[in-house]
């Protein structure tokens, strides 16, 4: 099996990353509608570079996860925590969709309500942050649809063809969630 379902929701589940998907990863960040917002146009990235950041993060016992659609296990995208620090109870999420067809149909929503559930409810984290590029305003909008409240900017802070743009910082507090979206819980 290619992907395990380590968080199940209604229409996708996260799975531990696949070293067989650096490929397809390679593919979406030379997409620059895809590589825009995640910094990664002005990159050069190879599959071995990005096969070296799944083991690395697998190594790590880090929580990235490969966004899959329930009904035909398709790879959506990626996503998961990064800077976790579990003295302050402090982590920061990110998340890609990489085909624009599978865009705006709830597939970032469902991800970030299953992320802040297992960052709540078993990192133990108190504060969940994000960080967004000021043009990616569909972005912002399912952000703000989840609950995350923009914190602050870093203004023109994105060069990018030609012009500048925001960073947008975005949180979300542990006293503030009160969904359940994980499936299967046991408990």
């Amino acid at each position: 099996m290619k992907y395990f379902k380590k968080l199940c929701g209604e229409r996708i589940y996260l799975s531990p990353m696949n070293i067989d998907d650096a490929e397809k990863y390679i593919e979406w960040f030379c997409n620059f509608k895809t590589a825009n917002g995640m910094e990664q146009s002005g990159k050069i990235a190879n599959v071995e570079w990005e096969r070296e950041w799944i083991q690395n993060a697998i190594k790590n016992n880090e929580a990235q996860f490969a966004i899959v659609k329930l009904e035909n296990d398709e790879l959506l995208g990626n996503c998961g925590f990064s800077e976790i620090n579990h003295q302050n109870r402090i982590g920061t999420v990110g998340l890609f969709i990489g085909e624009e067809e599978n865009r705006n149909k709830g597939y970032g929503t469902e991800t970030l309500q299953l992320l802040l559930d297992f960052g709540f409810n078993y990192l133990n984290l108190n504060n969940i942050m994000l960080k967004v590029k000021s043009f990616n305003e569909r972005a912002i909008a399912c952000y703000k649809k989840v609950g995350f409240k923009e914190i602050g900017r870093r203004r023109n802070s994105y060069y990018l063809n030609g012009k500048y743009y925001d960073d947008v910082y975005m949180d979300f507090l542990a006293s503030e969630f009160t969904g359940s979206y994980i499936k299967d819980k046991n408990i």
